[in-house]
């Protein structure tokens, strides 16, 4: 396992086609490890991730799932319960000094799969979240031209070929932050966060790019952090469509060489 504990190397017996047989190879594998967050000590989730921009992620999953409640991100850290190494780093609490709400514990885990979603449909979030202000809109070859943009800054998928990427640009198409992990929601949640921590949301002179499909959590995060368009690689549910309606959010899907699909807001698109 690499320093910072991103990759793991493994040995794997490789096929490379008839006649070949098989040939021991070494192979680059993306870490996936448990996180612990907390809130002012309390644990909300447990969601699997990959190690790295651990703070980024706790900061941004309590803004986007509307648990910090306008209350201000004092301080992130390693662990509430011992010390970070004997956690393995893999909790993290994030301290607003007790003026964000005590939170809920969830049930379960959240697993890099799916990403559980706190808001569980359209009007539950409707009443804490407002359509989004009429945005300046994205020209079509910009937001065409974001994956191709974010490809080149993704070195954990270049060494494994196993993780999700989510990026903030800008209405020139420049890349601001890219973000990778095993859960597509992580990502987002970890640009999020980072873009809260530097006290730039709501996120109004960006879009979002995530690198999977558009899901309904993908689509509420963007909404809880103010980003005016959302661009995916592939193709979103009917459900983000209509969340994406209802914040007045561009949504556009199967963004692939040079190419995309508008489902929500093309008439800012120019």
């Amino acid at each position: 396992m690499n320093a910072r504990g991103r990759t793991a190397k493994v040995l794997t017996s490789r096929y490379a086609g008839s006649g070949t047989g098989l040939r021991r190879v070494p192979d680059e594998l993306i870490v996936e490890e448990p996180l612990e967050i907390r809130l002012d000590g309390v644990l909300v989730t447990t969601t699997m991730r990959t190690p790295g921009n651990d703070f980024e992620l706790a900061a941004g999953f309590c803004f986007t799932e509307g648990l910090l409640a306008g209350a201000t991100v004092q301080a992130c850290r390693y662990c509430a319960t011992a010390s970070a190494v004997e956690t393995a780093f893999n909790v993290v609490s994030v301290d607003t000094a007790g003026r964000a709400p005590v939170p809920t514990p969830r049930l379960g885990a959240t697993t890099s799969s799916c990403g559980l979603c706190g808001s569980t449909s359209i009007d539950q979030l409707a009443e804490r979240l407002r359509p989004l202000a009429e945005p300046q809109g994205f020209t079509l070859d910009v937001l065409a031209s974001v994956p191709d943009r974010v490809r080149v800054a993704q070195p954990l998928f270049e060494a494994t070929g196993a993780v999700h990427a989510a990026a903030a640009f800008d209405r020139t198409g420049e890349v601001v932050h890219v973000r990778e992990d095993v859960g597509r929601h992580n990502a987002v949640d970890k640009v999020v966060g980072r873009l809260l921590l530097d006290g730039v949301l709501p996120a109004s002179r960006f879009g979002l790019y995530v690198s999977g499909r558009a899901s309904f959590e993908i689509v509420q995060k963007a909404w809880a952090a103010g980003f005016p368009a959302v661009v995916a690689v592939s193709a979103p549910s009917s459900l983000a469509v209509e969340t994406a309606h209802r914040a007045n959010l561009l949504l556009a899907g199967f963004a692939r060489d040079g190419r995309l699909n508008l489902y929500s807001g093309a008439d800012r698109a120019a």
